[in-house]
């Protein structure tokens, strides 16, 4: 397993996260700890969950799994979790104020059993909050010892520059990573947010970086999606989102090239896809999400693993998602050049 540090921070982290949306739903508490254990014990340490996931439970089983540890394990996790969604009813259950966020972080640490969480990241913009108020809680939060960084998901490029600019302008506790979905299939966050990332020093942390099963490999032209497969679980949603995602050539140029490049490595598909994300600029750690404990040993043999020059610029020109002229393509890049005349 190999280390960054978690964004502008000091905190090194693994370049893969152990993911836990599936905890407690698609995945039980024995296989969770599984999973956790074999996480561990390869040399992975950032643990990602959110208070909605499975409505909490995901917190409760990876605190009932902290709580059965020897000592020290706890000193080797970096742990981090979410807050913005609603956890309960009433208006003020939900979003990026200081109030739910209060309730939030304090359900979050109840069900993990400890006292301070590595990464708290505010799960998506809040229209109706100030980002004020917002990180001034993030701040006092971080005061008070019950977060160590703050971390922002979901967020646009331009909702991110808000953040950091506000926070730096008041001195409070900078964000250090965004959490935005990223991977072979989506690739527009190149265009404004990696930039505005880059430019800030914040660590990406990609989520869904297996297009939700598509680079695996898993879904053929014109068949089906069944069970065992995220879209094969519910036909209607996944015949659905198969016939958005399946109409589009380029999909089918992505799944392709991953496919020959991981036939010509003699490894899987899944894991030329997280090496390709691992080495993207910006990135400190690509989630992992599991629902088996054999799906995470597969993923877990990109631990190490490097793409040639060559294999990269394949899958590059496979994945190009092709910009807009203007203001991400052939265009804008001209526009804001310093070629001598150009401009329109």
């Amino acid at each position: 397993m190999e280390y960054r540090t978690l964004g502008r921070s000091g905190c090194a982290v693994s370049t893969l996260t152990l993911g836990t949306m599936t905890f407690g739903n698609e995945t039980d508490e024995e296989g969770s700890h599984a999973q956790l254990d074999r996480f561990l014990e390869v040399g992975g340490t950032l643990v990602d969950t959110a208070d909605v996931y499975t409505a909490g439970a995901s917190e409760e089983i990876i605190g009932r799994w902290l709580a059965k540890q020897p000592s020290g394990v706890r000193e080797r996790v970096v742990l981090a979790t979410k807050g913005r969604f609603p956890m309960g009813e009433g208006p003020n259950g939900v979003g990026l104020s200081r109030r739910h966020l209060a309730d939030a972080l304090e359900g979050s640490l109840r069900r993990l059993g400890v006292d301070t969480v590595d990464l708290y990241q505010v799960h998506a913009h809040d229209p109706w909050t100030p980002i004020d108020e917002t990180l001034r809680f993030l701040d006092d939060a971080v005061g008070a010892g019950k977060i160590h960084y703050v971390g922002l998901s979901n967020f646009t490029g331009w909702q991110l520059q808000r953040a950091v600019d506000v926070a730096e302008h008041r001195g409070w506790s900078v964000p250090v990573t965004l959490q935005p979905q990223y991977n072979l299939l989506v690739r527009e966050i190149e265009w404004e947010i990696v930039p505005a990332a880059q430019a800030n020093g914040l660590g990406l942390l990609p989520w869904s970086p297996l297009g939700g099963g598509w680079l695996t490999g898993k879904y053929r032209r014109d068949e089906e999606p069944t069970g065992a497969t995220r879209l094969g679980d519910d036909p209607n949603r996944g015949m659905e989102a198969y016939g958005r995602r399946s109409t589009v050539e380029r999909t089918w140029d992505v799944v392709d090239a991953v496919r020959g490049v991981a036939e010509a490595r003699g490894c899987s598909m899944p894991q030329v896809a997280l090496a390709w994300l691992v080495d993207r600029p910006a990135v400190t750690s690509v989630i992992l999400g599991a629902r088996t404990l054999e799906q995470l040993e597969d993923n877990l043999g990109a631990a190490d693993l490097h793409l040639s020059d060559e294999e990269t610029a394949r899958l590059d020109a496979a994945s190009d998602p092709a910009p807009p002229d203007y203001p991400y393509g052939e265009l804008g890049v001209d526009q804001r050049s310093r070629k001598i005349g150009g401009g329109r």
